[in-house]
């Protein structure tokens, strides 16, 4: 090749990869929230006319059919923030909303850990809210002048060093009837306890129903981290009898509503690491439904049976919201079916055991990266016998090549006496042309498992393996990865036969650089994976070639 053409090859090379880098630098990250509204708690986080109809995200109660009317209502500003050591969220007075929900142990940005990642958010990025309360014949909830204001005895509250629980107690009476909604908060978890205490002081029976949902308009996944097409799933599911993890897309719920009577179960919103969901009581027997507001938002959520509460007489319900990591011990406990929210698709019966030996082997190794490579050295020596079977197959393909060259000068275009020569070839030699090609086949779901694994799993947020890799669960931010990626390939298929067909193995060819370029944006743990599984390859093939064709010269000599 002429010397110049290589130079302007290499430089050309050279630049692409600086603007690839510039690009990654300036658009390649999620942009920090114009606002940290943990910092500035005495700010008015909603604007006004946020929950103009907000009486229209009252569901009915199970026992009436007619829809949510909507009535005007102001909008509340002064928010009661509550402060956990695994939680920061804001309680709207109206309604007794969860409003803003964030996570300061999991950051939004690795390069700045001061600002945690949000979940809830009613008025910032998008509309995202943890709604409760009494609906039903005397509910507060369901009056025709709005939800009710509660108030509390402090605008700010945070669980205190050495205190286990934190009881935030919201107040309002209305006719008669004095209620109290009690949020529950405890050290360590990201669940919290949702109760009413009705004290029933008029001389009227009280009856009323309790529903719990949530609201998410259609933005997009704040928590991705792909931008390579392979999208987790962003929408809702619920649990019932007959599907422990059934899901509502929002396609699904713009097509027709949902509703369903489900004893006990739970209703949730799914997003990339992490997933919020209401909890009823076990045994109660509850209305599911989807619907979508006047305003475009998507809602799930459950209304309880009727709770009638005599005159002079106390009563209380309840129910659990979870907003957090989709951690599978944490949600398997809360309740069944909970755990599958971490999807790993329709091979989650080999994901799960292969997430169960990765984790162990972090409990060994402490890190996530050389998890990732020790799982795969494993894998890859658990199909072993079969790899061996596919490369001893190639490797004698690559030794019949020069006679596959001959026959094609000999019959020219004939194809089809180039075929039954090649079948005679094939069966002299004893050589399967499907060879190399079923054992891989089969090894192909464990790799497909393991890619969801790497992709789904909340461990992998943020996990630094070493050197330039802080983050196992984004890109490469050198594309490093991806290229030694790309030269393996190449090296793998050099070791490989080549096509008989021109076209395909001009085509072949062409396939390092294509997948180079489609793996610069996956994360660096599943890149890693694959360029491990590459080079224990082509040291299992480049041994195995290399016996063969020893045995292959002592053979002929």
């Amino acid at each position: 090749m002429d010397i110049k053409r290589t130079i302007l090859i290499v430089a050309l090379a050279i630049v692409s990869y600086v603007m690839v880098l510039k690009w990654n630098q300036d658009y390649g990250q999620a942009a920090l929230p114009t606002q940290n509204v943990a910092a500035n708690q005495n700010a008015p986080a909603i604007p006004d006319g946020t929950n103009a109809s907000a009486s229209a995200d009252v569901p009915s109660a199970n026992t009436d059919t007619s829809t949510p009317t909507e009535t005007p209502v102001v909008a509340s500003k002064d928010l009661i923030h509550v402060k956990t050591d695994v939680l920061e969220l804001a309680i709207d007075p109206q309604g007794g909303d969860v409003a803003q929900l964030m996570l300061p142990k999991y950051p939004r940005r690795q390069d700045h850990p001061d600002v945690p990642f949000q979940l809830f958010d009613n008025g910032g990025e998008r509309t995202y809210l943890a709604q409760s309360g009494l609906t039903g014949t005397n509910g507060p909830d369901a009056r025709p002048t709005g939800r009710p204001v509660y108030s509390a005895e402090q605008k700010t509250y945070q669980l205190a060093d050495g205190q286990n629980q934190l009881n935030v107690d919201l107040k309002f009476s209305d006719a008669g009837v004095n209620y109290i909604k009690r949020f529950t908060f405890t050290r360590g978890l990201y669940d919290l306890k949702v109760t009413y205490l009705i004290d029933n002081t008029s001389d009227k029976a009280w009856t009323g129903n309790l529903f719990a949902q949530l609201k998410r308009d259609a933005s997009s996944d704040p928590s991705s981290t792909t931008a390579t097409g392979t999208a987790t799933y962003l929408g809702a599911a619920l649990w019932t009898s007959a599907e422990p993890y059934k899901k509502v897309s929002m396609k699904d719920i713009d097509k027709a509503a949902l509703k369903e009577t489900v004893n006990g179960g739970w209703v949730a919103w799914l997003q990339h690491y992490f997933v919020t969901a209401w909890i009823p009581a076990k045994n109660d027997s509850n209305v599911v439904q989807t619907r979508k507001d006047s305003q475009g938002n998507y809602i799930i959520g459950f209304t309880g049976p009727a709770l009638t509460v005599a005159p002079g007489a106390k009563a209380e319900t309840s129910a659990t919201l979870y907003a957090g990591p989709k951690s599978q011990a944490i949600l398997k406990e809360l309740s069944p079916g909970l755990e599958l929210t971490v999807d790993y698709g329709i091979l989650w019966f080999i994901a799960q055991p292969i997430f169960w030996l990765l984790q162990h082997i972090h409990a060994i190794v402490g890190n996530w990266g050389w998890s990732i490579i020790f799982l795969t050295m494993l894998i890859k020596g658990i199909f072993f016998p079969l790899s061996a079977a596919s490369y001893k197959s190639m490797a004698r393909m690559r030794a019949v090549a020069p006679k596959l060259a001959a026959l094609k000068e000999q019959h020219g275009d004939d194809r089809q006496k180039m075929s039954q020569a090649m079948m005679e070839l094939y069966k002299k030699e004893k050589i399967n042309p499907l060879g190399g090609c079923l054992p891989i086949l089969v090894q192909m779901p464990v790799f497909l498992s393991l890619y969801w694994v790497l992709l789904e799993s909340v461990e992998m947020r943020q996990a630094p393996f070493m050197l330039w890799i802080t983050d196992l669960s984004i890109k490469d931010p050198f594309f490093i990865l991806p290229i030694i990626m790309g030269v393996t390939m190449f090296i793998q298929q050099q070791l490989n036969p080549t096509p008989p067909d021109p076209m395909q193995a001009k085509v072949m060819k062409l396939m390092p650089i294509i997948f180079t370029f489609f793996f610069l944006w996956f994360p660096a743990g599943l890149v890693l994976y694959w360029v491990v599984n590459n080079c224990l390859s082509i040291a299992q093939q480049w041994y195995i070639t290399r016996k063969i064709e020893a045995a292959a010269k002592k053979a002929d000599a």
